[in-house]
């Protein structure tokens, strides 16, 4: 496979905090969230806690092979299915959850809102510290192998 050249730039400092502050709101406020609330079980919480960690790990993988493809890194397309597969999973089961469950439409809309919010935020930093650890790769050519 040919190998593409991307030009890599420096993400700014304030976008980098800025993604990990959203990343942070979101999965905080998601969670505070499901602590505080009063109409689930324990059952129901764990649900939602398991398919937001699910999401996040998703998200991450597919942005991953996504970008390794883009830059001529071969991958495997199995597993390039599965991991767009992955990220579709939670946010169907979260519309399902959320559309059963016997919360006020505010409480729905504020979980799917910190939900997304928290997969786009998880995306961005792993773009940026990706982007981060290539830049300075090519700024101190004498330090690669």
């Amino acid at each position: 496979m040919d190998q593409q050249i991307y030009q890599i730039n420096k993400p700014s400092s304030m976008f980098a905090m800025a993604s990990w502050a959203v990343l942070a709101i979101g999965v905080l406020g998601y969670l505070i969230g499901l602590w505080n609330v009063e109409l689930m079980s324990i059952g129901e919480k764990g649900f939602y806690l398991t398919i937001i960690l699910f999401a996040l790990h998703a998200s991450v993988s597919t942005q991953k092979n996504v970008r390794d493809q883009a830059e001529g890194i071969e991958v495997n397309q199995t597993f390039m299915m599965l991991t767009w597969a992955a990220v579709v999973a939670p946010i169907v089961l979260l519309i399902l959850g959320l559309y059963h469950a016997e919360l006020p439409l505010a409480d729905k809309g504020f979980y799917g809102i910190a939900f997304i919010m928290s997969m786009f935020a998880a995306v961005t930093v792993q773009k940026n510290t990706r982007d981060l650890v290539q830049y300075k790769k090519m700024s101190s050519p004498g330090d690669m192998v």
